[in-house]
Order: C-alpha cells, then sequence, then structure tokens
C-alpha cells in the first residue's frame, strides 16, 4: 500500500538517512512525552474472549466479560430520558446548528448544464434547552392535532435539525416514528406509509413537491403533513382530507397552556421507539421494529468505543439520519451534551458542488472533531487528494510520497509522526476543519488503502465499525489505537458475536487459523423483529435458552487471536457458476449467475481514463471514451493485471467489461442512500449490455 516513489536513488538514500538521524535523536524524548508505550499496548491486548471456551464463541468485550451493558446512566432508560438527561446537563451548551444560507444561484458549465450554487454564513445554534423545548412543543402540538401514543407516525426529511427534533418529539410523546429514506421511489414510499398505518408525516417542502405529492391518493389514511420548512407555504391543490400545516404552527398550537399542560403518555424501554424501513437494496423496504432499550443499548455499547467522548466534541451531521448508522451516531452525541452543525454532501468541503468558488464549505466553517462516513465518501477524498498529488510539481510530488511512506511505516509499529503531520500533511487534514480527532467508518467494507490513507492524511484514528439495522448498527466499532486494517474491531459491551457453521460455503468454527462462521449477534441491542413480516422473524431472529435475542447478518467472519472480528464474505454473495466453481460476491461486486464467465462494469476515474488514452491515442469525451471498444480493452487489460497480481482466480476475473460515464449514486437510483448496490435496479438499467457480453443470452 505504499505510493511509489519516483526519485533520484542518491537522493532518496540521504532522505532516508536525514530520517534515520532525527528519529534516533528524537525517539526516546518522544515516546515517554507521547505515552506511545501504552497506546501499543491497547493495540495489541486481547480485546475479546470466547466466553463459553470454544472456537466458535461467543465473543463478549473484555471489558464487560461478566455482562453485557445495557444504559449509559443509571435510570435514564428510554430516549426521553436520554434528551431530560442532556437538556438539564448541558441547557446552555450548543446543540443543533444550522448555517445560514446567504445567497443562491444558477451556474452555467461548460458543458452548457446548469448547477446550484450556494453562498452560505455562519452556523445559528438552539442550545439544549432550546432544543428541548422544541421538541416538547412539537410532540404537544402533534398531539393536539390527533397523533395518539403508541400511533406510528412517519418522518420523510432531509438530514437537518428539524429532523432530530421531530424525533425528540415523538420520543417524548410515545409515538412510533416511521422513517424512510428520502431517495426512495414512489411505491417503496407509499409502501412503507400504507404498512405502518400512519395518519401524520413531517417532511420537507423540497421533498413534498418533488416525491410525496404523486403519491397521496396512494395513501387514503393520511391526512395530516407538516412542513419543516420556516417560510410559509399554502398549498391549494393537496387532495380532500390532507391538512398541511408548518412546524413552527405546530409548535405554537402545542405552547398553548392547554395543550402543554396535558399529562403525556411516556413509554416504557420495551415500547417502538422507531420503525426504520431499509434503503431497499433487496427489493421493498422492510420496516425494523426497534425499541428504546435496544437504541439505548446501542448507543451505550458505540460511545464506550470512543476515547473521551464529552460536551467540548463537535460532530458534523451529513448523512442520512433515516439510516441507524447516523441516528445512532447523533443520539451518542446527544447523550454527551456534544455539538451537532447539520450538512449535507454537496456543501460538506469547500470543493463540494453546492459550494461557490471562493466560500466556505460546512467543514471548514464547523472544524468537526467527530465525523461518520461511509466508504462511499472516504474513497471519493482519497481519489480527489491523489488526483491533487498527481498535479503537484516532481518536487513537492516526491516530499509528500516520502512522508506518506515514512508514515505509514512509523504507524504500523504505534508510533506517530508530528514532524510530517505538521509540514506534510496539514492542508490536506484541513479539508475536514482540521480538527478531526476520530472518524468513524460503516456502512460497508472499508479498503485496507483507503483505511490506511485516512489515517496518515487526516491524522487521525479511522474506527472501522460493524452492524445492522437489524442490531441498531452496534456489533463492533474498532479500538482507536489498533492501527491494523481490514478488521471491524471487537464486539461492543453491548453485544455478543457467535460464529455459525456454515457447511454449504465451507465455514466452520473449527478452521485454522482462525474461526469462521456465519456472524450471530446477540444482546439487548437486537431489535424486536420486522414489522408485520412473521415468516422472515422466524427466519432471521431467535432467543436462546438464556432469553438473550439473536440475529443471523448472512455475514461470514473470523476472529482473530486478540478478539477482533473480520468480514471475509456474505451468503447471499455466494454464486455457483456453470462450471461449479463458486465466486464471491463481496469482493466481485457486479456479477450475476447462471453463467459461465464473469462480467463487469466499471463507472472509471475521469482523470485516469484519459489519461489512458492519451497514452493509447484514443480521443474523445468522457462518454465517447467510455463508449469506446478500444477504451474497453485497455481498461480490461488494467483489471486483468490488477487481479492476477492480487493472485484472483482465473474464474473470478471479468472477462468482459462496460464502461459507465454515468455515476452511480442515491440520486440515480442505482445505489441505497447508504452507498449498497441495488441489484434488481443495476441489472435492468444494464440488461442490454448484459445481453451483449453474455452474447445475446
Amino acid at each position: 500500500m505504499k505510493l511509489k516513489e519516483d526519485i533520484n536513488p542518491l537522493l532518496l538514500q540521504v532522505f532516508r538517512s536525514v530520517v534515520w538521524v532525527y528519529s534516533v535523536v528524537t525517539f526516546l524524548p518522544w515516546y515517554f512525552i507521547s505515552g506511545a508505550g501504552v497506546n501499543q499496548a491497547r493495540a495489541k491486548r486481547v480485546k475479546a474472549r470466547s466466553i463459553s471456551g470454544l472456537p466458535a464463541g461467543p465473543y463478549r468485550s473484555v471489558n464487560c466479560i461478566d455482562r453485557l451493558v445495557l444504559t449509559l446512566h443509571q435510570g435514564v432508560d428510554t430516549l426521553d430520558k436520554v434528551f431530560e438527561y442532556a437538556a438539564s446537563h448541558f441547557p446552555n451548551r450548543d446543540c443543533l446548528g444550522t448555517r445560514e444560507l446567504l445567497s443562491e444561484e444558477d451556474e452555467v458549465q461548460p458543458n452548457g448544464k446548469v448547477f446550484k450554487k450556494v453562498i452560505l454564513g455562519q452556523y445559528k445554534w438552539l442550545t439544549y434547552e432550546e432544543a428541548f423545548n422544541e421538541s416538547r412543543f412539537f410532540g404537544s402540538g402533534l398531539a393536539a392535532l390527533g397523533q395518539e401514543p403508541k400511533c406510528n407516525i412517519a418522518i420523510f426529511c432531509e438530514t437537518r435539525a428539524e429532523w432530530i427534533v421531530t424525533a425528540q418529539a415523538c420520543f417524548m410523546y410515545n409515538f412510533p416514528l416511521v422513517t424512510l429514506y428520502s431517495t426512495l421511489g414512489g411505491p417503496a414510499i407509499a409502501h412503507g406509509l400504507n404498512e405502518t398505518e400512519v395518519t401524520h408525516i413531517i417532511t420537507s417542502k423540497d421533498l413534498l413537491q418533488s416525491r410525496l405529492k404523486a403519491i397521496l391518493l396512494d395513501v387514503p389514511r393520511l391526512r395530516h403533513i407538516i412542513i419543516v420548512d420556516s417560510k410559509p407555504t399554502n398549498w391549494p391543490d393537496m387532495p380532500r382530507g390532507i391538512m398541511v400545516n408548518s412546524m413552527a404552527a405546530v409548535q405554537e398550537i402545542g405552547a398553548k397552556p392547554e395543550h402543554i399542560a396535558k399529562v403525556r403518555s411516556l413509554p416504557l424501554p420495551t415500547d417502538i421507539a422507531v420503525i426504520m424501513y431499509t434503503s431497499g437494496s433487496t427489493g421493498i423496504p422492510k420496516g425494523v421494529m426497534i425499541s428504546h432499550s435496544n437504541l439505548i443499548a446501542g448507543i451505550t455499547g458505540m460511545a464506550e468505543r470512543i476515547p473521551n467522548l464529552d460536551e467540548n466534541d463537535t460532530y458534523i451531521g451529513y448523512l442520512p439520519l433515516a439510516h441507524v448508522l447516523e441516528l445512532s451516531a447523533e443520539l451518542v452525541c446527544i447523550s454527551h451534551g456534544c455539538r451537532i452543525g447539520y450538512s449535507s454532501p454537496q456543501t460538506l468541503a469547500d470543493q463540494s458542488t453546492k459550494i461557490k468558488k471562493g466560500s466556505k464549505g460546512d467543514t471548514s466553517m464547523l472544524k468537526p472533531t467527530l465525523m461518520a462516513a461511509v466508504p462511499e465518501i472516504m474513497d471519493r477524498i482519497y481519489k480527489n487528494v491523489m488526483t491533487k498529488v498527481d498535479e503537484m510539481s516532481r518536487l513537492q510530488r516526491s516530499l509528500f510520497i516520502l512522508a506518506y511512506n515514512y508514515k505509514m511505516e512509523q504507524i504500523s509499529k504505534g508510533y506517530g509522526t508530528p514532524l510530517c503531520d505538521r509540514l506534510v500533511f496539514h492542508k490536506v487534514r484541513s479539508l475536514l476543519g482540521g480538527n478531526t480527532r476520530i472518524l468513524l467508518s460503516g456502512g460497508a467494507p472499508l479498503s485496507p488503502a483507503t483505511q490506511r490513507f485516512m489515517n496518515i492524511c487526516f491524522c487521525c484514528p479511522v474506527g472501522q465499525g460493524y452492524g445492522l439495522t437489524e442490531t441498531c448498527g452496534a456489533g463492533t466499532i474498532s479500538d482507536m489505537w489498533d492501527y491494523s486494517t481490514g478488521r471491524v474491531g471487537a464486539p461492543l459491551v453491548c453485544s455478543d458475536i457467535t460464529l455459525k457453521d456454515w457447511e454449504e460455503g465451507g465455514y466452520h468454527s473449527t478452521d485454522k487459523p482462525n474461526p469462521r462462521g456465519e456472524i450471530l449477534i446477540g444482546g439487548p441491542n437486537v431489535t424486536m423483529g420486522y414489522y408485520k413480516n412473521h415468516t422472515k422473524n422466524q427466519d432471521d431472529f431467535f432467543v436462546d435458552e438464556k432469553g438473550q435475542r439473536w440475529f443471523c447478518t448472512g455475514d461470514i467472519g473470523e476472529f482473530h487471536p486478540d478478539g477482533c472480528l473480520k468480514i471475509i464474505d456474505r451468503k447471499k454473495d455466494l454464486v455457483k457458476l456453470q462450471a461449479g466453481e463458486y465466486v464471491s460476491l463481496h469482493s466481485l461486486c457486479n456479477q450475476f449467475n447462471d453463467q459461465s464467465y464473469v462480467i463487469g462494469f466499471v463507472v472509471p476515474n475521469q482523470k485516469q481514463l484519459t489519461t489512458l488514452a492519451v497514452q493509447r491515442g484514443v480521443p474523445g469525451s468522457l462518454e465517447e471514451l467510455c463508449n469506446s471498444t478500444d477504451m474497453e480493452f485497455e481498461v480490461l487489460r488494467v483489471i486483468t493485471e490488477a487481479a492476477i497480481a492480487d493472485k484472483l482466480e482465473r474464474f473470478e476475473i471479468p472477462k468482459k467489461i462496460r464502461l459507465s460515464a454515468e455515476p452511480w449514486t442515491p440520486e440515480t437510483g442505482l445505489v441505497t442512500d447508504a452507498f449498497k448496490l441495488k441489484r434488481k435496479e443495476l441489472k435492468t438499467h444494464y440488461q442490454d449490455d448484459i445481453e451483449r457480453m453474455y452474447g445475446g443470452k
């Protein structure tokens, strides 16, 4: 994973000699002052053990070997109490922040396309006390509009402060909150709303116009739509029987003495807090029923793995709050009095697509200390930085690469490089605001190359986590002192993990050198099951003889001697080809079964494809290059060489590929909001190409 050093051998030797002298002189003082020895010991320690003594487990964190942890604070056993605890302990501290929109304009691109660009001002903050009161008034107002306790209410909205205010209002008044991804299609939205029989929905003006309005007649029970946007808007063309109110108007109703004085129905730990609909990567979204106690156990486990988490931390929220990773991360922050500043993928950094050139992105303004990201976001950052490195002068590029490789050697030993961080990597680090102390990756596997790159260039640990909606996003998170790559860490203090033999796939707990099998997660964070789906509940959930609830993940993992888990495969991703060989779709994503060979679809990096085209003398735009059979051949050659170098079997290497100029984003409908592939949609989208590459089959 080292970068290639294109430098005169003599100069390289001089550089290494200088580094060696510097290291010898500074090592001992730095070692004792920085506490590197303690951190090394933490990284190497055993983090989880099998409590049964058997290689299959269950494996449990050594920090809770006697019993799993259920709550953060004594007696704080429902989510309304978590917010109440935070509001009483941090009343005047900033809680939820939103940037002011100063101006918005259309910018015409050279290709004729028009992009919206914004200039944003400072963050405006609600304190914990203000956010608590806004939630209380909103919950009271919803009750005044006829919303009943233990009756479902839906939110269909972008990630923003109003989302969390709504959630906290629903937790307070015991309204089970139905969450739907803002990028779901009409039929999936209607399915979720009808299945949960909601009468009230909270949404934004944009989503009402672009998504909801078209399906309102398909949701006959719907009576109230609450718009979170502050600007009042008339909606004269709503279907008969549907009332539209602004969030502010509902809060005003709820603040009236006759409403706020009413005794609210308090939730029990076993009551449903959220019905979270999945992103629909495998078809119709499923609603996962999550209780108050489930979420509290999950955030308790996550918080324990983040060192020194307190009210001085700032978190940037931009991932979909309808995804369990983001919701859990924000609840962890609220429980510890952190600031949460809101953003979006389009305004995250100075170079983001909606930020007008010369103005500041959200990370530059907020300077977060904590950030969660899905691998797709980190891969984008990695590619953007490496593109800029390629554009440097030869001297600058050589210095960057030498510093990068030197730091890689040092952190693999558990050592830091404060001089390199200050002189070389501070500009890269400033892309995320310059204060980031922990990055958490979840939602999908993070490649070792990207993980190491983020470690090095952003000068902070990258914790890789593993969890599912069905386990409140909680399962494992790697220790912040563990700089190994490719693993997802040890079980959280709220979870046990067992490996179940899978005969068909050839995975057994008795395998050497490490036990392997299907990952089963058990503990108080395992959810109540799927909404109105008894058959699926029987297949995927069970309760053991001790009364502990378990979820069968379908993922294949192996435990290392230090108690850390590595995801190595997925049961649903094992495809048998005609000749009898098994191909793992865990590592070869875009392949289809019942064929004699593998094909691939590639969305190329534009700069690298253009460079390759110039080398081969192939002219054209990005779209023309992607449609060129010559370029398909050249890219396939590069892929084949890389696959052979990585020792893939011949049947695992694509025989044919199709280049695609169209990016795979939630907006194109080819991936979910969590950037998981929608296989059915991808197959439909590329059906003609699939038939062509398989010879018209």
